[in-house]
């Protein structure tokens, strides 16, 4: 993998034709591999000296925020320098000088900025239910199984096995253990393919890590923000709100809030993360668990506006369904109110709502003058933008990517009509696995205090 990932290095240094594999817009784990396995496999059977090369879809600045993404390349020893990130290749450019053939691994439609595109996609291999209205028309190969790795691990083992080395073969071994939640049933995350191909994996490299060790360490390593910076820290989980013109951030962050709070130079920080991304408002909530594996959630508002900043903290103070059980909690920093909160079970999903509640509270109560100016980070093109987007959404205010659907139960065949994964598998987030952690740490906790009496 690492001598051919060179070769394409070297490949964007002239000038014919690319075979360009290319991940989704979040690059998780899974489309970052599923990526370079499938680049990796077209380029080693190919009978022509047609050049295939993986692009992850985000910025390299980016790629920091995905802690197991960068845990994992180191320990399967893959050296960054050699990836190729979306603004390292010009795919427009390619495409206009008629030199660019697509293939889309992990997703299947094009954002807006790149619908001009669509004519170059040559293939699609995907684990998510297929949007006929903006799938390109292309060769589709489409299974609703719990990695998109997968897929690519089958079609290697059953194209050309001979092909597939250690290296190769841990990458696909650990995303589709990460992605399937170490293959638990009772998480419904895995389908029998999925787990059938683990298995293939596991009796063709027996010194493959044991599934615990390298489920643990990859979902340590999504929750790792060592070495982040305060802004990268914001933007590793974040989730957007826009009412009436005004825009909340809501950003989980995997710490303690007093260490958080500590950060040098904060409220530089807060103040300038704010105005890059057009926010009034900046919510963030820590998780971490504490020293007895007790999960703990904790809460800061920043607002530079008073008023609205109050308006916030009082519905959040009074609310009572649900009822976040809010302990004020020692903050020196002008602009934020911090809070210990004492239901761990209130999770950014069911945050939303009453965020949404005070927003539209405080737009009823005070009207910006429309002749003032905009300050403090409100943008008003931008708010619009959002309100456009939220507006088609299916929960007032939430962009589709926000609403998170219940596990579905694992199919026996992930392709019948009715298959319970027909609506696609849902993302699994770093706190929606603490929230389900959260879950079973209450019951076990409520269990054990029924049979003391």
């Amino acid at each position: 993998m690492e001598d051919y990932l060179q070769g394409c290095r070297a490949a964007l240094q002239e000038s014919r034709p690319l075979h360009v594999v290319l991940g989704n817009e979040a690059c998780d784990l899974d489309s970052m591999v599923s990526a370079l396995a499938l680049a990796f496999y077209l380029a080693k059977t190919t009978e022509t000296e047609e050049v295939f090369v993986p692009v992850l879809n985000i910025k390299r600045s980016e790629l920091p925020l995905r802690g197991d993404n960068v845990f994992f390349l180191q320990k399967i020893h893959i050296p960054e320098s050699l990836l190729i990130f979306r603004d390292e290749i010009d795919l427009h450019a390619l495409h206009q000088a008629g030199q660019l053939t697509l293939i889309l691994v992990d997703h299947h439609v094009l954002p807006k900025s790149d619908s001009a595109l669509e004519e170059t996609v040559a293939e699609v291999l995907d684990h998510r239910p297929i949007e006929q209205r903006h799938c390109p028309p292309c060769h589709i190969s489409v299974e609703l199984v719990g990695s998109c790795a997968t897929l690519v691990t089958e079609r290697i083992l059953q194209g050309a096995p001979e092909i597939l080395d250690r290296q190769t073969a841990a990458l696909l071994h650990g995303t589709i253990i990460l992605d399937c939640v170490n293959m638990d049933l009772k998480v419904g995350k895995a389908t029998p393919k999925d787990s059938r191909y683990v298995e293939k994996l596991e009796a063709l490299f027996p010194d493959l890590p044991k599934r615990n060790d390298i489920f643990d360490s990859l979902q340590k390593a999504k929750f790792d923000v060592s070495g982040l910076t305060t802004e990268q820290m914001l933007r590793k989980d974040q989730k957007t709100i826009c009412r009436q013109g005004i825009k909340v951030a809501i950003s989980a962050i995997y710490m303690d809030l007093e260490a958080f709070l500590q950060r040098s130079g904060l409220i530089a920080d807060l103040h300038a993360f704010c105005q890059a991304h057009n926010c009034d408002v900046l919510v963030a909530m820590t998780i971490f668990f504490n020293t007895h594996n007790e999960p703990v959630r904790q809460l800061a508002i920043f607002c530079p506006h008073a008023a609205l900043r109050m308006m916030i903290c009082g519905v959040l103070e009074c609310s009572h369904s649900p009822s976040l059980k809010l302990t004020p909690a020692p903050s020196t920093h002008p602009n934020l109110q911090a809070y210990l909160q004492g239901n761990t079970q209130v999770s950014r999903k069911k945050l939303l709502p009453l965020l949404q509640e005070a927003l539209s509270a405080y737009s009823d109560s005070v009207k910006i003058p429309s002749g003032q100016p905009e300050t403090e980070g409100v943008c008003r093109e931008q708010a619009d933008k959002d309100l456009d987007r939220a507006g088609s959404s299916l929960v007032p205010g939430l962009s589709q990517d926000e609403e998170e659907p219940p596990l579905p139960p694992t199919p026996m065949n992930s392709l019948v009509d009715e298959c319970p994964l027909d609506q696609g598998l849902p993302k699994l987030s770093a706190e929606a696995i603490f929230e389900k952690c959260s879950q079973i740490s209450l019951s076990q906790s409520t269990a054990a205090s029924l049979s003391q009496k």
